[in-house]
C-alpha cells in the first residue's frame, strides 16, 4: 500500500488529497484498509516523501525536484542504495541496471520510478555530481586485445580499460595505480591512465602500498615534511630541560608489545610515606616538535592516525619522529608532558599536577618480559612492577563496579618469513601486564579531560573529548534476540544495561561463543568518536574523558597536549576556536574509521594468504553469520572467516530464518545457527577477490 501511495503521487505530481479521496482513487472500502491507509500516508509525511497541509496531503517538492546523495554499491555491483543529503529521506535502492556510472561512495543525482516494487524506495542514478576517489589501485592484466586494471577495492565493481600509450612502462600483473578516470557510459566501462608502477603482484610490498591506496592513505611523506623532520636536532637544548621538570634519575620504564618501533608511554611508582602512592604516567611531549603552522603538522593531520598493517606501519609522523626523537627509548634522554598523581591503596585520586617534564627511560620491557616478573616475584624493577599491577587491579576491579564493560576482544598476531608470507598465526594473549598498562593509560585520559570539563575556572574553554553514546535501543533488541538463541538472557529494558552486558561477557568468558557474544555486542554499540561537546564515555563509564596517552599515533591526543599547554601558559585559544575543533574532531573521527577499516582488511588478507596453504586441512570454528546464501565460520586457531555456501550443502534443502539465525534442513530437520560448532575443511582460497570457501569435515 505504500508504495501505491508513492506510484500514485508520482503519477499525479500536483495532486492534493485527504485520506480518504485518496482511498476512492485507489479503490480501497474496507475501513481497517482505510486506517492502514492513514498510517501509511502520516509516515510518508514523517519521511519527508509527501507534505501535509491540515488534513490534505501532496507531493514533496524534495521527492519531486533533484534528490542528491551518497551511493553505496554492495555485492561486486549487484545493487546499491543511496543515502540521500536530507537525511529525513528514506534511503533509495538502485537496481545493477540503473546504477549508471557511479563507483560506490560517489555522490549523486536519483531519480525515483513512478511504479515501486517491494518494501523499498527504488529509483535510478542520473547523473554523478562528484567522485570519492580520484584514483584506484589494481592488478594490470592482458586479455587477447587489450589492458584493464582490476581494481583491488571491491566496492569498485568494474575493470578499468587501460590504452596500450596509457601503460606507464606497466606489465601485466603489475600493482599499479590508475587515475584520470573518464566513464560517461555505464555501457562502456571505465578509463583511465597508469600513474604509478607499485610492483609485482604478491611481493609485500606492493601489497602494502596498493592497500594503502585502496583506503585513500598517504603511504609516502611528501619530500617537505621529510626536509622538515631532518632539521629537527636529536640532542635536547639544556635551557628547554631547565624550562622543566627534571625526572630523569627517578625509575620510569615502558611495557609495549615486543615488536614495538615507538613507545609513547612510560610509568612510574613510588610508595609514599602516608601509605599511598605517587604515580607518574608520562608521555611523548610531539607537540613541543610539532607544532601548528609546519608542514610537519599539516601532514600529520591530514593523516589523523598512525595505520598498522600486518608487518608494517604507516605512520603519522616520519619515522625520525616516532622511532627516534619522540620515541622513550631505553637510558636516553626525552621530553615528556607527565600526568602526577596521588593515589590512595583503594585507587582514589587525592591529588594531581599535568606537567611538561624530561625522563630517562631505565628499562624498555615487552609485555611478556613484565608478565615473566611478575609471576616469577623478581628480576628487574620488580618492586615497582608489582606495586602498578596491584594498583592497576584495584582501578580496574572500581571501573568495573562502576559500570564500565571490559569487552574481551581477541586478537591474531603474525608470524612472517622474510618475503612477509605468514608461516603461523597464534591468538594473542592478554594478560595482567597489558591491563597494567591499559589501566593507567585510562586513569591519564580520564584525568585530563576532569581538569577541563570538571572543572568550573575550566569548563568554557575549548577541548577535545573521546565520547560514547547510549546504545541505541533497536540494536540492543536484536542483540537480545540473538544472544538468546544462543541460550543466554540479556534484558533490553533494564536500567543499568552496562552491568547487565558485564554480566553476560563474564557467563561466556572461556567459552567458545565469547569472540562471537563480544563481536556482536560492540556492533550493537555506538561508535566512540571524538567531540568537542562533552556528554561522557557510556562503555567506560567515565563522566570525563579525552585521549592524550598517544600523540606518536593520534593526532587528537597530539591537539590535547597542544591545548593544555596553552591553557597552562595563557595562550589563549584563537588557533582552536569551537568551530575548528569540531571540524577536526569529524576529520579524526573519520581517518579512525577508515584506518580501523585498512588494519582489518590487511588481517583478512594475510589470513587468506595463509589458508591458501592449507587446502584440504581441517578447522576447529563457530558459526559467525548465517544467510539466506550460506553459513560463515569463524576459526578459532586464527580467527579466519570463510564461508560454507548453501549451494555447497547438497545433503539437504536447507531454508534461511533471519528472525532465529538458523538454516534448517527441510527433509532432515538439521539446524545450524550463530554460534554452533563446527569442523570444517578448506575446499577454496581466491586471493584475488578474498574469499575462503568451507565444507564439513
Amino acid at each position: 500500500m505504500k508504495n501505491e501511495i508513492i506510484a500514485y503521487f508520482r503519477k499525479h505530481p500536483t495532486a492534493v488529497l485527504k485520506s480518504r479521496q485518496l482511498a476512492g482513487k485507489l479503490g480501497i472500502k474496507k475501513e481497517h484498509e482505510k486506517e492502514k491507509l492513514k498510517h501509511f500516508l502520516f509516515e510518508l509525511f514523517k519521511e519527508g516523501v509527501l507534505v501535509k497541509d491540515r488534513k490534505k496531503y501532496s507531493l514533496s517538492r524534495k521527492t519531486t525536484g533533484e534528490l542528491t546523495g551518497i551511493i553505496n554499491i554492495i555485492d561486486n555491483g549487484s545493487y546499491g542504495f543511496v543515502v540521500l543529503d536530507d537525511s529525513k529521506l528514506q534511503d533509495i535502492f538502485i537496481a545493477e541496471r540503473y546504477l549508471g556510472s557511479a563507483f560506490s561512495g560517489d555522490r549523486v543525482e536519483v531519480a525515483l520510478f513512478a511504479k515501486q516494487r517491494g518494501k523499498n524506495i527504488e529509483g535510478q542514478v542520473v547523473k554523478v555530481l562528484e567522485r570519492k576517489r580520484t584514483e584506484f589501485s589494481g592488478t594490470l592484466k592482458k586479455s587477447k586485445s587489450f589492458y584493464f586494471v582490476k581494481p583491488d577495492n571491491r566496492e569498485i565493481h568494474r575493470d578499468i580499460y587501460i590504452a596500450e600509450q596509457n601503460l606507464n612502462k606497466a606489465e601485466s600483473g603489475d600493482k599499479v595505480v590508475v587515475s584520470e578516470i573518464e566513464w560517461d557510459s555505464s555501457l562502456l566501462n571505465p578509463e583511465g591512465k597508469i600513474t604509478e608502477v607499485l610492483g609485482k603482484a604478491g611481493s609485500y610490498d606492493s601489497e602494502i602500498a596498493s592497500l594503502a591506496k585502496e583506503f585513500n592513505l598517504t603511504y609516502k611523506f611528501p619530500n617537505e615534511v621529510l626536509a622538515e623532520a631532518e632539521k629537527i636536532p636529536v640532542e635536547l637544548a639544556e635551557a628547554e630541560i631547565k624550562r622543566r621538570t627534571d625526572l630523569r634519575e627517578e625509575i620510569i620504564f615502558t611495557i609495549d608489545p615486543d615488536d614495538a618501533k615507538d613507545f609513547d608511554d612510560a610509568v612510574s611508582i613510588s610508595k609514599l610515606e602516608n601509605g599511598n602512592y605517587s604515580v607518574g604516567i608520562h608521555i611523548a611531549d610531539v607537540s613541543h616538535y610539532v607544532r601548528p603552522g609546519t608542514q610537519l603538522y599539516d601532514e600529520a593531520y591530514k593523516r589523523g592516525t598512525s595505520v598498522y598493517f600486518v608487518g608494517r606501519v604507516v605512520p603519522m609522523l616520519p619515522e625520525r619522529l616516532s622511532n627516534k626523537i619522540c620515541s622513550l627509548v631505553p637510558n636516553e634522554d626525552r621530553l615528556t608532558y607527565s600526568v602526577l598523581t596521588e593515589i590512595t591503596a583503594r585507587g582514589k585520586v587525592v591529588s594531581y599536577k599535568i606537567e611538561k617534564t624530561v625522563i630517562n627511560s631505565k628499562k624498555r620491557f615487552s609485555y611478556e618480559e613484565a608478565q615473566n616478573i611478575l609471576e616469577e616475584g623478581k628480576g628487574d624493577f620488580f618492586d615497582q612492577l608489582y606495586q602498578l599491577d596491584k594498583l592497576a587491579k584495584t582501578l580496574r576491579n572500581k571501573r568495573t563496579r562502576a559500570g564500565s564493560i571490559n569487552f574481551s576482544t581477541k586478537e591474531v598476531k603474525f608470524y612472517l618469513n622474510e618475503k612477509g608470507v605468514p608461516v603461523d598465526i597464534k591468538l594473542k594473549v592478554i594478560q595482567d601486564s597489558n591491563e597494567l598498562i591499559e589501566e593507567f593509560m585510562l586513569l591519564a585520559n580520564q584525568i585530563v579531560a576532569t581538569h577541563i570539563d570538571g572543572n568550573e575556572n575550566n569548563k568554557s574553554l575549548p577541548f577535545v573529548y573521546r565520547i560514547h553514546d547510549l546504545p541505541d535501543t533497536e540494536k540492543l533488541k536484536e542483540f537480545a534476540t540473538f544472544v538468546r538463541s544462543l541460550g543466554y538472557s540479556f534484558d533490553p529494558n533494564m536500567a543499568n544495561k552496562s552491568k547487565q552486558f558485564q554480566f553476560l561477557l563474564d557467563s561466556v568468558e572461556g567459552k567458545e561463543e565469547e569472540s562471537l557474544i563480544n563481536e556482536v555486542a560492540i556492533r550493537s554499540m555506538a561508535k566512540a568518536v571524538y567531540s568537542p561537546n562533552n556528554i561522557g564515555h557510556y562503555g567506560l563509564a567515565f563522566k570525563y574523558y579525552s585521549h592524550f596517552t598517544s600523540p606518536i599515533r593520534r593526532f587528537p591526543d597530539l591537539i590535547v597536549h597542544t591545548l593544555l599547554f596553552n591553557y597552562n601558559k595563557n595562550l589563549g585559544t584563537q588557533k582552536f576556536s569551537l568551530k575548528k575543533l569540531e571540524a577536526m574532531c569529524e576529520h579524526c573521527s573519520a581517518q579512525e574509521r577508515n584506518a580501523v577499516s585498512a588494519e582489518r582488511e590487511s588481517v583478512k588478507i594475510k589470513q587468506i594468504e595463509f589458508l591458501s596453504e592449507k587446502l584440504g586441512e581441517d578447522f576447529s570454528g563457530v558459526i559467525s553469520g548465517v544467510t539466506n546464501f550460506g553459513i560463515f565460520v569463524k576459526l578459532n586457531g586464527n580467527l579466519a572467516e570463510g564461508l560454507i555456501r548453501l549451494g555447497d550443502m547438497d545433503d539437504d534443502f536447507y531454508v534461511y530464518d533471519e528472525k532465529t539465525y538458523t538454516i534448517t534442513g527441510r527433509s532432515s530437520g538439521k539446524k545450524f545457527r550463530l554460534g554452533d560448532k563446527l569442523e570444517v575443511k578448506v575446499v577454496r582460497v581466491d586471493v584475488e577477490r578474498r574469499m575462503i570457501n568451507f565444507m564439513f569435515s
